[in-house]
């Protein structure tokens, strides 16, 4: 039976992948994925073929894989970050209902949330919220609940897409909803091209971040009430000392 790897490739798709995706990729003749993906790892796999759709049609993308499955060849489906997080695990396996003869398995990776992390420090040491503040598939007014209640449950909170051309507002807007529960000197951060040239990052405070520059490749964290900056790092306490 042939298979469809879906596969993370991490934030950066080059020392943030895992060996298990690297593994999968060598044994794959054929990768499909959203074009500016495929891009990052084409140089390092140069004789494999390629099948790229852009961005908005990802059913596309899983049907194109499945049917090179039906072929009788091992595919890869490449995402960034973890495909488990919101990327094309979910989807494979809805499209792949119609596939009985294609077998799916999900490799993990590095997400935005955790290469984040790294890059600012420790910020999610403790309980902590991944809610994406786009509203192509949910509704600004349930966006807008989450967050207000993951500030309300003093969660540290991490962000993902932030902004872009059509929403350059959002971020502002989320900050309010959190405000609402969570200090102005909340330690906040922010990474933007996680993993990949000119990778940058941000201590801030949330009243800062209200009116920071961000966009679609850029993370945000926001932290909780024992979050501090530490020797330039962003920290949020587990509590062990207190032990």
């Amino acid at each position: 039976m042939s298979k469809v790897y879906v596969i993370g490739l991490g934030p950066g798709a080059d020392r943030q992948m895992t060996l298990e995706a690297v593994a999968a990729l060598d044994r794959c003749p054929v990768i499909v994925g959203y074009t500016v993906y495929v891009d990052l790892i084409k140089t390092e796999y140069p004789d494999k073929t390629y099948l790229t759709t852009p961005m908005t049609q990802e059913v596309k993308r899983c049907q194109m894989a499945l049917e090179e499955a039906v072929k009788g060849q091992d595919v890869a489906m490449v995402c960034s970050g973890d495909a488990g997080v919101y990327g094309m695990a979910g989807l494979m396996y809805e499209t792949g209902v119609q596939y009985p003869d294609v077998e799916i398995e999900i490799v993990p990776g590095i997400t935005s949330a955790t290469g984040g992390a790294a890059v600012l420090g420790a910020p999610l040491m403790h309980d902590f919220a991944v809610i994406s503040l786009s509203d192509l598939l949910t509704p600004w007014e349930k966006i807008e609940k989450r967050l207000k209640a993951a500030a309300m449950a003093d969660f540290v909170i991490c962000l993902y897409n932030p902004s872009s051309k059509k929403r350059r507002d959002y971020l502002k807007k989320a900050c309010e909803c959190m405000l609402e529960y969570k200090r102005s000197e909340t330690v906040c951060g922010m990474v933007r091209n996680i993993g990949r040239d000119g990778e940058s990052h941000r201590i801030l405070t949330l009243e800062e971040l209200k009116d920071a520059e961000v966009d679609m490749f850029t993370t945000v964290f926001v932290g909780n009430e024992q979050t501090k900056q530490m020797n330039g790092k962003m920290v949020t306490p587990r509590g062990y000392q207190n032990v």
